[in-house]
């Protein structure tokens, strides 16, 4: 297997685009991208596009044929495959980039994501995105993501003590960092009195615990390790991507405070590596909720269970701690398009690396993603390194 780097990357602004298009925000990403990595759409030999639910937000399928023909590849024939697993997808399709070029099935590849969520009203969106639940089992009777994730948290502050104000403190940081990131959607700070005064939700989740419905897209362009200085004198490599599963319905799980596939991913993708958890200098974790920030932490390995919540009122992931978490702003201050988080998450750590994150950077040399689609029934992780 040939190593893989990471050449170009772009990202668009994100939150709520009415003024573009689902199919002009990924022109958009890519161009950023290919601008990155100086290359032409000539160069490119295959395509990767995440993408939850094009279908039911602006009532598109085909979408891997409509973005090659959009990004004027069509007609060059390259290979373009849209990849859904729900929130995510974008992690995914950045695993099968990496694959392809290490496989040596493909030299340069794009791996994208792109949603856009606002053009249908919220209850359609909600209902959309409660089909990356068990539809039959929770769907159907009512359950949505603000409630599933509603039931970890009350099971996780029963058995780990962890308080109401250490979970509006994961808003409060990452609303600190997205203030400081100009793609991000909220760029703002709040206070914990914001979060704890926000309308409720799903008890205990307020609405500032929730990520937003956003429109954006991202684009990472990856090649072989040992070509990527040809188009670029800050090449990051891909030191490993893993993908683990578990039951789609929360009820079936082994625990649900414990997201037993972050935990397998996690584990792979560090064996894979052959790193340890203190290798590691910054983390792009899926932060749906601010309980799911919480439960990331621990189950990937950079605590035990119950101690998030302390460490996270104690700065231990804020921009200037042991483990910055999310110096994007995460899903929950810099948004979800919920197929493009994951390719933000490695645009993040990329821009991270270069030492090119403006206003928001962390020191460090190792970087990693968590990627997660519905309650944990898929997930992504991904770690990169400065060569």
């Amino acid at each position: 297997m040939r190593k893989v780097a990471v050449i170009g990357v772009g990202c668009t602004p994100f939150g709520e685009k009415w003024e573009t298009s689902f199919r002009n925000l990924f022109v958009d990403a890519g161009a950023r991208a290919l601008e990155d990595a100086a290359i032409s759409g000539e160069q490119i030999d295959e395509l990767f596009v995440g993408n939850m639910s094009a279908g039911r937000f602006v009532d598109q399928e085909h979408i891997g044929a409509l973005i090659a023909d959009y990004a004027g590849l069509a007609t060059k024939h390259v290979p373009s495959t849209r990849v859904e697993a729900a929130c995510s997808s974008g992690g995914l399709a950045f695993r099968q980039a990496v694959t392809a070029v290490a496989s040596g099935n493909a030299d340069i590849v794009v791996a994208a994501g792109v949603e856009k969520m606002t053009d249908v009203g919220t209850g359609a969106t909600v209902d959309t995105l409660a089909g990356a639940a068990d539809r039959e089992w929770e769907g159907f009777p009512g359950a949505t993501f603000p409630g599933l994730y509603a039931m970890i948290a009350r099971d996780y502050m029963h058995r780990f003590g962890l308080t109401r104000e250490q979970l509006a403190m994961v808003a409060v940081k990452n609303h600190r960092n997205g203030a400081r990131n100009p793609n991000a959607q909220f760029q703002k700070e709040i206070s914990i009195d914001t979060v704890m005064q926000s309308s409720l939700v799903a008890d205990p989740l307020r609405l500032f615990d929730c990520s937003p419905i956003t429109d954006g897209a991202a684009a990472v362009i990856v090649a072989p390790l040992e070509r990527a200085r040809e188009f670029t004198d800050t090449p990051i490599q891909v030191l490993s991507s893993a993908q683990a599963s578990d039951t789609i319905a929360l009820h079936d799980r082994r625990d649900i405070s414990t997201l037993d596939a972050t935990v397998a991913a996690a584990n792979r993708a560090f064996q894979l590596a052959r790193l340890e958890r203190k290798d590691i200098d910054m983390v792009e974790v899926h932060d749906c909720f601010t309980i799911a920030e919480i439960c990331a932490i621990e189950d990937l390995g950079f605590c035990s269970k119950g101690e998030a919540g302390r460490l996270t009122e104690e700065g231990y992931t804020a921009l200037d701690g042991t483990l910055p978490v999310n110096p994007s702003g995460g899903l929950k201050a810099c948004g979800h398009p919920v197929g493009a988080t994951g390719i933000k998450q490695v645009y993040e750590i990329v821009m991270q690396l270069r030492g090119e994150a403006s206003g928001r950077q962390v020191d460090g040399e190792i970087g990693m993603t968590h990627n997660v689609g519905g309650t944990g029934a898929t997930v992504v992780c991904s770690i990169l390194g400065v060569v």
